[in-house]
This record gives structure tokens, sequence and C-alpha cells, in this order.
């Protein structure tokens, strides 16, 4: 049994999860994209599963989509990490399968844009996100028409093709507060409350952790959220609202180096079992 463990920084959780294999006697391999050759001659056959834990995302489709070519177990498979590496494509998962999830839409100018906020969310304030992005990163609070114009703007004649497709999200005030949940084959391990006074909550940008109890509300929209994508080992971002719990984003290669410490859980072993589960599974 053999894990090629795909990577291309070395972050704390890689290293909790190469520890977590050692425990387990697992034979693990690092692949580090920037330094291989994809290319179906060479002796990938050696691997039972690719567990991905790659930060450059394109360069992990890529890999993925070349791993499940030779036949190779991938975890995240591409079908999930693809949903879940774009913010619209995980909103129309969500809304199909009438998970509670925020108001969205997408649009590609301006005018589109103002139409959106009137129609769809009742006007400003709005959340303007890159579809595919995380850490918090390029998201901005649209509180008025001259704040809209001038994002526009600059995108529109600062940034590559990408910027020019604007993901809208309805505006919630949140409690101070949000979830991430970590799910594994639709159950819910663990979760986490990322604390600020600031309406982004993301660790990295300043968030504090604590541990959040696992409620029957959290673990079934946790778990049909699981159900809707295929399983997979995912991180659930939850806002708590008036209406209840609502979904936020998905994400494919949850960070979890302050999830374990805060709740107790070690989420790296709940990983390198998931994934010899999944090679038992395929009876390699």
């Amino acid at each position: 049994m053999r894990i090629g463990i795909l990577y291309n920084i070395i972050r704390k959780e890689e290293k909790l999860l190469i520890e977590a294999a050692r425990k387990n006697s697992v034979d693990f391999e690092l692949i580090n994209v920037d330094r291989e050759i994809f290319t179906p001659e060479r002796n990938f056959e050696r691997f039972d599963l690719i567990l991905n834990r790659c930060l450059s995302k394109v360069k992990a489709r890529y890999a993925l989509n070349f791993f499940e070519f030779l036949g190779i177990t991938t975890v995240n498979p591409f079908s999930i990490t693809q949903i879940c590496d774009d913010k619209f494509l995980t909103s129309l998962v969500l809304e199909k399968n009438k998970i509670p999830t925020l108001k969205f839409a997408l649009v590609f100018n301006k005018e589109e844009a103002l139409k959106a906020i009137e129609e769809k969310f009742g006007g400003f304030p709005v959340v303007l996100k890159p579809p595919q992005g995380s850490w918090g990163r390029l998201l901005v609070k649209i509180n008025d028409v001259d704040c809209l114009e001038a994002i526009f703007e600059h995108k529109e004649n600062l940034g590559g093709p990408e910027h020019k497709v604007f993901y809208l999200q309805e505006y919630i005030e949140k409690p101070g507060r949000d979830i991430r949940a970590v799910v594994i084959d639709g159950e819910t391990i663990c979760a986490i409350y990322r604390i600020s006074q600031h309406w982004i909550t993301n660790t990295y940008r300043g968030g504090k952790v604590s541990n959040c109890p696992i409620t029957d509300e959290l673990r079934k929209i946790c778990f049909d959220c699981s159900k809707a994508l295929g399983g997979g080992i995912l991180a659930v971002d939850i806002i708590e609202t008036k209406e209840g719990l609502k979904v936020n984003e998905i994400n494919a290669v949850p960070e979890f180096r302050n999830t374990e410490p805060a709740t107790g859980v070690s989420v790296s072993s709940a990983i390198i079992d998931y994934c010899i589960k999944k090679i038992q599974k395929n009876g390699r």
C-alpha cells in the first residue's frame, strides 16, 4: 500500500500528514508537482492512491486528471476538486441540491451587476469575490454605486481575463464569527468557530479559532454537502443567519493546523485513515 502525497509547498498540514502516515506504518512518497514529469511512460503504477495537498489549484487539477487517466484513485478526485475550486460552481451545486446557501449571481459587466444587485439582492451592500481564490483574498464589500464603479474599472483595466468574471454574493451580518467544519465522507469529524470583528473571518486574515460543538443542524447540512459533491474530504464554511445555517463555501484541500489544537481531533490521522479505507475498498 503506497500513497503519493501531491504538493508544491510543504506546510504545517503536510508535516502532520507525514507524521500520521508514519504512525500508521503507511508507505508514502512525496510528489512535488514542480519537479515532476507527467507522462504515462513513467512508473506511477507504484501508487495505490494520490492524496492532493497541492497549493496551486491549476497544477493540482492537471495532475489529478493525469493520475485518474492512469486509473489511480485520487483524493479528492478531479470532479470534487473542480467544483470546490470555483465558487460559482459550488453555489450552483448547493442550489440544485436545495442546500441552504447565500444568494449569488455571476455577471460580466457593470450594468448587469447593477441589475443583479437591485433584482437579486435588493440593493447594497453585496460581496464581490473572485470565482477562484482562497484565504479571503480579493474580497470586496461593495456598499454603493461609487464603490462598484471604482472596483469594476480597476478590474477591467488592470486584471487578466479571470478578473472580468464577477461573482456576487449577498452580504450577511455575521455574529462576529463563522464556522468551518471538517467533513470526511459525509461525517463531520470536528468544527471550529473563526472569530473576528471584521466581516472577513479567515484565519489568514487574523481570525481566531475555538472549538465549535457539532449540532444536529450542522451535521445534517455538512452531510448534505458531502452527498451533493460525492463524498471526499471537505472543509465546509458556514454562516449563522436568522434563518439558520447557510453554506458559504466548500474547500477540497482543507487546512487544519489551527483546527487540531482547537478541537483535539487529529484531522491528519482521519485523512490517512480515509485514504487507507479507499485503497482497501478498491482491493489494492
